[in-house]
């Protein structure tokens, strides 16, 4: 087996149709949820994920045959859909151009395609290995150049999720942490040390807005809001407000 790191080249879209065939290319949903519906995490948001943060595409040779994985992320499924379209485009005499993605921090939208590889033993590897690894608003496209050799079911599944694992592990993950927004608002003549002291700290200043007081736009981990709270009160003798809005994710 060898491996290689290569770049994507520049986006390009095509009709869902098999360019060689002139058929409709079956894409199998493995899963697909909506927002409202059930998630491998329901009713909450997860307390951190993995994405990637650019494109790339990662080479791997199995029995003769060539496996490239297309990784990018893909903030909504219609991005996810178009880089797939782009990388069959740009490959357009592969024996197989297979993907899988996931969408959403509680996963809930994740499709998966076999592309003409027998029932299961592509798309779905693919999907289980980004779910494996935490992988969230990510889309992996496996393009394979048949080398003569044939690999039967269980070496198609290791190949696809091996593919897509070996990329990851080539380009690398960021992981994005969930925290809870929140705003402190403080007179003026506090608000200089306010910030400085949540600089230091290394707490996440989002924003500052001045008026007739000034707001101040954090982003704290739920764990640490009621020590903040505590801590603000005393900074502050108890002049300054906290307010807590939603959540969110940012890098950790």
């Amino acid at each position: 087996m060898t491996s290689q790191q290569i770049t994507v080249p520049g986006a390009r879209l095509e009709r869902e149709r098999d360019s060689r065939a002139g058929r409709p290319r079956r894409a199998a949903t493995a899963a697909a949820v909506g927002p409202s519906g059930a998630s491998a995490y329901p009713g909450t948001m997860q307390d951190e994920y993995r994405t990637v943060a650019r494109e790339a595409v990662h080479e791997t040779e199995i029995s003769h045959s060539r496996f490239l994985c297309a990784l990018a992320p893909a903030a909504t499924e219609a991005q996810a859909q178009a880089f797939v379209a782009r990388i069959r485009k740009e490959h357009p005499s592969a024996s197989h151009n297979c993907f899988a993605y996931v969408i959403g921090a509680d996963a809930g939208v994740q499709k998966a395609s076999d592309d003409g590889e027998p029932g299961g033993t592509a798309g779905v590897p693919m999907l289980q290995m980004l779910l494996r690894r935490d992988m969230r608003y990510v889309v992996a496209v496996v393009t394979r150049y048949y080398g003569g050799v044939k690999l039967g079911a269980g070496g198609l599944i290791r190949a696809y999720g091996g593919a897509v694992g070996e990329a990851l592990d080539a380009v690398g993950t960021l992981t994005r942490r969930r925290f809870r927004l929140a705003t402190v608002t403080v007179d003026h003549q506090r608000a200089g040390k306010i910030q400085n002291d949540l600089r230091s700290a290394g707490r996440d200043v989002r924003d500052v807005r001045y008026a007739d007081a000034v707001a101040i736009e954090i982003g704290l981990p739920e764990s640490d809001v009621e020590s903040f709270r505590a801590w603000l009160a005393d900074a502050t003798a108890g002049s300054a407000s906290f307010e807590l809005g939603g959540e969110a994710y940012g890098d950790a």
